[in-house]
């Protein structure tokens, strides 16, 4: 577990301009900076970022977070990973904390990171097959230059429209053992406000309609 002292610390040394920068052109406009939604096809900028506040939204579609939240969106990378990435561009080592842990607590988290990887590789698996059966994924790619083998060798993939297109691999989101691993990876989103009729909060694929 990654102390929540180090994530405010990081958040405070990393500019969610430069970040979201990388990938996104923007341009400023009054307080915020704003560019067109990498999250969903648009024509006018919605997708507005914050200096002041660090985060971004998008008017469009409802995407918004942290710096660490626009790379797990944006790249498909997992909480950890995309704290580590943030941590390396200003110099921070993501502290561990495994060596001062019991056995019995090192040996559980030591089953939450594995669950995790298999989590990550049985949902890559799945975006890769997704995307041979999906014409316009590949003609979007073709489009941009990115034969067959270059998708292959960087092993990309295609999430389909689809709310709940990871059961087909895992099970019921209802599980909490099938779901637990899956929202800590990033994979899928837990509604705040809306539950099912045990009172369980409804879950989501978060990546749709995109390019793994």
């Amino acid at each position: 577990m990654i102390p929540q002292s180090f994530i405010q610390d990081l958040l405070n040394r990393v500019d969610i301009v430069d970040v979201v920068g990388k990938y996104v052109q923007l341009k400023k406009g009054g307080a915020n900076f704003m560019g067109l939604c990498p999250f969903h096809n648009e024509k006018s900028p919605s997708f507005t970022v914050s200096p002041t506040k660090q985060f971004y939204h998008c008017f469009g579609c409802g995407a918004h977070g942290s710096a660490i939240g626009f790379l797990m969106e944006y790249s498909g990378q997992s909480y950890p990973d995309a704290v580590r990435e943030l941590a390396q561009s200003v110099g921070l080592s993501v502290p561990e904390e495994r060596n001062s842990l019991p056995p019995a607590q090192r040996a559980e988290q030591q089953a939450r990171s594995l669950a995790l990887t298999d989590a990550m590789t049985r949902a890559t698996d799945f975006y890769k097959k997704q995307l041979r059966g999906a014409p316009q994924a590949i003609q979007y790619l073709k489009g941009r230059g990115l034969t067959g083998e270059i998708a292959a060798h960087f092993g990309l993939g295609y999430a389909p429209d689809d709310w709940q297109g990871l059961e087909t691999v895992f099970g019921s989101y209802r599980d909490d053992a099938i779901a637990g691993p899956l929202v800590e990876a990033g994979l899928l989103i837990e509604s705040q406000d809306k539950r099912d009729a045990d009172g369980k909060p409804r879950r989501y694929d978060r990546f749709r309609d995109r390019i793994m």
